[in-house]
């Protein structure tokens, strides 16, 4: 089927949708008329009105869930499912509705009565009946009148689908309450994953970096008093060159250290240079595919990814027993996925503290963080980031 032809058959279901909305507007005002008439004391009486208001929206439900099926299948529109509609919210709706439903049943009424004038009109040009000044007056009237009906419907339209939207998913308050939750948990989660990082840096320097000092220390140590001492000169040498060693090993972790605190490469050259630098540092095979384009990306984007790749592989050597990495960064539009797999024995714990950094780093760019990784592998660990 072609485009024109997927254009047509939409603009067919949408027609038919506008029509039997028409007919199931006079349905939900005819239930609101008479299941309000039946329950008008009831509702006007306190101790009562609970009761009745269940009963009224408990009936309200089918005609709603007609509506919601007509609004899905002929517009094509999507609601969050499943999703609970508050009883006032759900009559609101209904109401409001039924009082669309029969102004757009008029509007194509009509529309109706102006085609029928407008065929007795060409009937009366054909026949010669009617003269060019009452003929230019019809087609005048008749245009401003096609006009406002077409106004009409594009407007009622338009306020159907809006309420639709309203009542069948989650509100623009609801929305704006869901959102400043997730911000004020995301930063939560991003100062508990800075105090982490910082926690773990400490650490590194303290375990590592500390104790190496000390036994370079101990060795200049050991040889200037072997020196001062007159011991025998090779031995004396022999220190020296331990100690040039360890000099050199702790220079090698202090980089490392550093690299992971924040990886230099990453401003001077980018990201694919700096995901070239995981790689060479890793203890495993690692291939990575870069399929970003020309159009630079954002800093802290970049720096989300970095750290996703980064951690991902350092997991997958500790812990996971794979034999070989495999990195893909790709972008589509304005969105980065950065997929990190290994043939591991699975069984990473999604609520880790190394895991949920992550999930906090990107959620605080708006992102979504996937992990995958059942008993006996692979792990497979995806990060998409919006790059707008």
């Amino acid at each position: 089927m072609g485009d024109d032809e997927r254009m047509g058959t939409k603009a067919h279901l949408r027609a038919a949708g506008v029509v039997l909305g028409c007919v199931s507007a006079l349905l939900d005002a005819l239930y609101l008329l008479v299941a309000g008439a039946a329950l008008g004391p009831f509702l006007l009486w306190p101790r009562t009105r609970p009761d009745a208001l269940g009963i009224l929206v408990a009936g309200a439900r089918r005609p709603v869930a007609l509506e919601r099926w007509r609004r899905s299948f002929f517009f094509g529109d999507r609601f969050p499912e499943p999703y609970e509609v508050p009883g006032p919210r759900l009559l609101r709706y209904l109401a409001v509705r039924g009082w669309t439903g029969l102004v757009c049943g008029v509007v194509l009424g009509l529309l109706g009565f102006g085609a029928v004038l407008a065929v007795l009109l060409a009937r009366g040009v054909a026949r010669g009946t009617l003269g060019w000044q009452e003929l230019l007056t019809q087609l005048l009237l008749g245009g401003v009148l096609l006009f406002l009906d077409a106004q009409g419907l594009h407007a009622l339209a338009a306020l159907d689908a809006r309420i639709a939207r309203e009542c069948f998913g989650p509100s623009e308050r609801e929305l704006l309450r869901r959102r400043v939750e997730e911000l004020a948990v995301s930063r939560a989660a991003v100062v508990r994953a800075v105090d982490a990082e910082r926690r773990r840096i400490e650490r590194d320097l303290h375990d590592g970096v500390q104790q190496r000092l000390v036994a370079l220390g101990m060795l200049l140590g050991r040889a200037r008093r072997g020196r001062e001492r007159g011991q025998d000169p090779e031995r004396v040498d022999a220190l020296l060159r331990q100690a040039h060693q360890e000099a050199r090993d702790v220079l090698a972790e202090v980089r490392d250290v550093a690299w992971r605190a924040y990886p230099s490469a990453l401003d001077a050259l980018g990201l694919e240079e700096a995901l070239g630098g995981v790689a060479r540092r890793c203890s495993l095979p690692l291939r990575v595919r870069f399929e970003v384009g020309d159009e630079p990306l954002p800093r802290p984007v970049e720096t989300a990814a970095y750290f996703v790749v980064s951690e991902a592989v350092t997991n997958a050597a500790k812990h996971s027993s794979a034999s070989a990495v495999a990195v893909r960064v790709s972008r589509e539009g304005a969105l980065l996925t950065v997929r990190v797999e290994d043939d591991g024995t699975g069984g990473a714990d999604p609520a880790g503290g190394g895991l949920t950094g992550l999930r906090s780093r990107v959620a605080a760019l708006d992102g979504v963080l996937r992990v995958d990784s059942p008993l006996g592998g692979p792990t497979t660990l995806v990060a998409e980031l919006p790059c707008a």
